[in-house]
């Protein structure tokens, strides 16, 4: 699908606030209210948008945020992957081509909940090893 360059604007207005009123879009965008919607209503169409979700703000997040860097033995993602939907500590888990299998983003209470997590990973059947990584401090966000 072509995008053009108010295609784009339209995007990183949605990207800094999805909540922005189609008014206030078109507004910014020197455009028709009509217009902007039927920008939106075609790149939701077409999956250049997927949808509109929910981030949850630094109020809400756990206080100890850290990445696990997970391999495991062949064939065995689909095993790994049911274990870590059960730890509430798992946020998100992305397959990669790097040299370990699963990146995992955990978010803990307290530096105990992260090292049990850890434990339960590293002993799930069909890991072969992790190494994890706490996160320190945020110096850049796009997403928020």
């Amino acid at each position: 699908m072509q995008i053009d360059e108010t295609d784009r604007a339209l995007i990183a207005l949605l990207s800094a606030d999805a909540r922005a009123p189609v008014a206030d879009l078109a507004r910014r965008l020197g455009l028709a209210r009509t217009t902007v919607q039927a920008r939106i209503d075609r790149l939701l169409d077409r999956g250049v948008i997927a949808g509109f979700t929910l981030r949850r703000g630094n109020a809400l997040r756990a206080p100890v945020r850290a990445t696990a860097m997970v391999t495991i033995e062949p064939r065995a993602q689909a095993d790994v992957l049911s274990r870590l939907k059960t730890l509430p500590a798992v946020e998100t888990v992305h397959t990669t081509s790097g040299r370990v299998d699963l990146l995992v983003i955990l978010s803990a209470a307290s530096t105990e909940e992260l090292d049990a997590t850890l434990d339960r990973i590293a002993e799930a059947r069909g890991v072969r090893s992790s190494e994890s990584l706490i996160h320190l401090s945020t110096k850049l966000d796009r997403r928020s």
